[in-house]
């Protein structure tokens, strides 16, 4: 018998399927909060600064060389790196927004 395939982990399943979610949070209490929600299916984009990133990414303990505290602030996410500092990061920041407030909506109009 084949194995079954493997689950994507990033695949929107769960009570909160649907909803995007732009994250503007670091260290530890925002992106654990939208670390729960992409656990129950929301679509989350972690936003981070250039260079070093979410802080957290080289906090906590380590295992083979990698932080382990982000291996879990991290999961089901993507993540991009927006220097908002500049016209075009803020520009691509509102287009974010704009696209978690648009699948909102949508949400609204279609239940």
């Amino acid at each position: 018998m084949p194995d079954a395939p493997a689950a994507d982990p990033l695949s929107q399943q769960g009570p909160l399927a649907g909803i995007k979610v732009v994250e503007f949070a670091q260290v530890i209490a925002g992106p654990l909060a939208g670390t729960l929600m992409a656990d129950l299916g929301a679509e989350v984009v972690h936003v981070e600064s250039p260079g070093a990133g979410d802080s957290a990414r080289q906090m906590g303990p380590t295992k083979d060389g990698h932080y382990l505290w982000w291996k879990v602030l991290g999961r089901n996410k993507r993540s991009v790196t927006l220097d908002l500092r500049q016209k075009a990061g803020l520009e691509l920041a509102h287009q974010l927004v704009a696209w978690a407030r648009w699948a909102r909506r949508a949400a609204e109009w279609f239940s």
